[in-house]
Formats: C-alpha cells, structure tokens, sequence
C-alpha cells in the first residue's frame, strides 16, 4: 500500500504577478525550489489564504533569488499580486516509510524569502 504524503511546502509565500495570458503553470523562484524539493513539470496544489481558493498546476523554474511566485494562465484569476499562498507538493510514500517521512517545509517572510525550514508542522501553531 502507498499513501499520499505531503513532500515539499511553500508557506505563506506572496504572489509576485497574475499573467493571465501565459499558457498556465505556476512560476516559482529556483532557490525555493531547491529548499523545498520540488522539481520542474512536478504538480502542485496552490491554496489562496486570500479568497480560499485552492486549484493544481505545475511548477516552471523562475529566477534564482528573484522571489519570484506567478500563476499563469486560468490560475491567474484565482489570484492578485500581492496574494498569501500555500504550495503543496505530494509523494507516493510506501506505507513501511510512512513513519520515517520527513517532508519540507519553507516558512516565508512578506518577501518571498525563507525565515525558517522545519521537516514537522507542530500541532496548533500560527505561523
């Protein structure tokens, strides 16, 4: 058996551009990346802390150290510039490593860049 865990995590980044008329996908800084394991092409789940919107799409590398997070295309009016997102990313773990997971998780400042990188959320925490 396979669950469906949670592998990388951007949270609380802001929305840097909406480009309506870009084929879709999202783009998201290379650095960020790096730190939360995500790849090129990989699908994600964007939550809007916003509006409640929540919709999936795929990651297009954007410039290292940019800060850069743009939804393209239809995605695009499920957000604004300036907008507080939550980026997903989702792994097929085998249920014998379910318990030795660890995903990552990039906390964000009002900058896109990362304050903390924890592998656990604690129960009942604001961040």
């Amino acid at each position: 058996m396979f669950r469906t865990m949670m592998n990388g995590k951007i949270h609380r980044a802001r929305v840097t551009e909406a480009n309506l008329n870009y084929v879709g996908s999202i783009t998201i800084d290379e650095n960020l990346l790096d730190a939360v394991g995500m790849v090129a092409n990989e699908k994600v789940q964007i939550v809007n802390n916003n509006n409640g919107a929540r919709l999936e799409t795929y990651i297009i590398p954007g410039e290292r150290g940019s800060g850069v997070v743009c939804l393209n295309g239809a995605a695009a009016r499920l957000v604004q510039e300036g907008d507080v997102v939550i980026i997903i990313s989702y792994v097929l773990v085998p249920e014998e490593k379910v318990a030795s997971h660890e995903p990552k998780v990039a906390i964000m400042d009002e900058n896109n860049l990362i304050v903390e990188l924890i592998h656990a959320e604690p129960a009942n925490t604001i961040m």
